[in-house]
């Protein structure tokens, strides 16, 4: 996934953030929709966005970067090249909406569910 500098640690160091950030891609692109913390889910639309974007080029070089990005998961990136990108077609950006749903029971940190529109 994209280096993050700038952004969320997450109380994370970098190797496993980018483990976190690349897991939640996967997630959102396989089921479509996942909960979780705001602000993990802040982050991750934007990657989320980055990959449909991608899979909507239909080159070689972009479908090598998705498979760079996703090395391990080939279920994932037929769905993601077949049937999640022609959906947008039409659409330039914007493939991810965040619903807020309440707060977590042990920490009331915010949670959300991150979907596909």
């Amino acid at each position: 996934m994209a280096h993050n500098i700038d952004g969320r640690k997450l109380g994370r160091k970098h190797g496993a953030r980018m483990g976190l950030y690349r897991n939640l891609v996967i997630s959102v692109l396989r089921y479509e929709t996942i909960r979780t913390t705001e602000a993990k889910a802040k982050e991750v639309s934007g990657q989320v966005d980055r990959m449909i974007t991608l899979a909507k080029q239909g080159t070689l070089t972009s479908r090598r970067r998705i498979v760079a990005e996703m090395p391990d998961e080939p279920l994932v990136i037929d769905k993601l090249i077949n049937e999640i990108a022609p959906k947008y077609g039409d659409r330039n950006s914007g493939f991810t909406r965040l619903i807020k749903i309440g707060h977590r029971a042990g920490d009331a940190a915010p949670i959300v569910q991150l979907e596909l529109v």
